[in-house]
């Protein structure tokens, strides 16, 4: 059990996953987090810990994870017990608001590691370790390995996960109150919510011996095919289903059951559309990409997405319509990802329709011809993909 753990960033997936299962295991002897804010720091220094609330299909579990030492990068002498702290580790895990964080402030996340891992390769008897990088973007781990800027084969490995697990961060006091949330500490004014779900996929590790303790998690030889499945699958579905609860002015989004119209919609697309073309792309690669197998992946997402202890708002779902409609994005991608596959994405492209309304009524301005030329700039855009796109696009618009 002579393992340590660090964590960047004191969100709700480091939170309620990577330092979570960490805890769990009861693997590690050494739970270390990184976190900037010191307020944060100084609250969970004080409680030697933090609360988590975990959704369940039934209510609402609430944890103690005690025994975390937290520290602040900006603070010198806490950046120097981080640096130990990640030279000793055996496992790290950044969960970031994006991978532009590796290389932000002073110092980054990207020194502490490189500090850290050459301490590692001067010192043969630190132990070898891998990196889980949680940035929801299939380069993270690519992206941060260069940042670091080191030759670390056979001592460090950086690996990718695709984390298809509901989460987030609760500041309303109102729900906070009426759920009967625990704050994330006593003296807190957020709690952390997450759904119970922990099946992640990470890369095949592939230093010689080493042997993760957070057991949890499943490795994958190659992780594109399921970071498609989660994008084009679990996340445009939900961006469908947020998109369609938010016509019918749904608050939250276990709220949808109420409208089946919208729930045969999600599940239309999910298993005709999407499910349909990543089954054709890849097929016996895996269980998941058969018939059966996307059904019942699809089956069990649409319920966990119907969780009514998760609490999840519709305008959570739907923010940010331009990046959800951008050409590799989950509406728009999963458009082209279909019709590669010689299916047509109708209830995909509704769900388009709908996110341009929105947009448009951000904007007080149609988007439509906006977007039409910001696909048309993109490198991998091809005229007959875009033509195909638009045409769809602009048919369900009409409606």
């Amino acid at each position: 059990m002579n393992r340590t753990y660090v964590g960047f960033g004191f969100g709700a997936i480091q939170s309620g996953l990577l330092l979570y299962e960490a805890f769990q295991s009861g693997n590690f002897s050494r739970l270390v987090v990184a976190e900037v804010v010191p307020e944060v720091v100084d609250a969970v220094r004080a409680a030697k810990g933090y609360m988590l609330n975990i959704a369940k299909a039934d209510g609402i579990e609430q944890r103690i994870i005690d025994g975390v030492e937290i520290y602040n990068p900006t603070v010198p002498e806490d950046a120097a017990k981080l640096v130990e702290a990640l030279a000793e580790a055996q496992e790290i895990g950044t969960a970031l608001p994006s991978v532009d964080f590796f290389t932000r402030g002073t110092p980054s996340v990207a020194d502490l590691l490189r500090q850290a891992f050459s301490q590692k390769l001067d010192e043969a008897e630190l132990p070898n370790a891998v990196v889980y990088t949680a940035e929801n973007n299939n380069h993270a781990a690519t992206a941060l390995a260069e940042a670091v800027g080191l030759e670390l084969e056979g001592r460090v490995q950086f690996l990718n996960t695709v984390v298809g697990k509901m989460s987030g961060v609760v500041s309303d006091e109102k729900q906070i109150e009426e759920d009967g949330l625990a704050r994330t500490t006593p003296t807190a004014s957020r709690a952390f919510l997450v759904e119970e779900f922990n099946r992640i996929l990470v890369d095949r590790i592939d230093l010689l011996g080493f042997q993760r303790g957070i057991e949890v998690f499943e490795e994958k030889d190659d992780l594109l095919p399921f970071e498609e499945a989660k994008l084009y699958g679990h996340n445009a579905v939900h961006a469908l289903i947020g998109y369609l609860a938010h016509g019918e002015q749904c608050r939250y989004m276990s709220d949808v059951t109420a409208f089946p119209r919208i729930l045969e919609a999600a599940r239309a697309a999910f298993i005709n559309e999407s499910g349909a073309a990543l089954v054709k792309k890849y097929a016996g690669l895996d269980p998941l990409f058969s018939e059966e197998g996307f059904r019942v992946y699809a089956e069990d997402l649409l319920e966990r997405m119907m969780n009514p202890w998760l609490r999840d708002q519709v305008e959570r779902i739907i923010r940010d319509p331009e990046r959800k409609l951008g050409w590799n994005d989950r509406l728009i991608g999963t458009m082209r990802l279909v019709l590669s596959q010689g299916i047509r994405p109708e209830y995909f492209a509704e769900g388009a329709r709908m996110a341009i309304n929105y947009l448009s009524a951000q904007n007080d301005a149609d988007q439509m011809q906006e977007l039409a030329e910001s696909w048309e700039a993109e490198p991998t855009c091809f005229k007959d993909e875009l033509a195909a796109v638009c045409e769809m696009v602009s048919k369900s618009l009409s409606k």
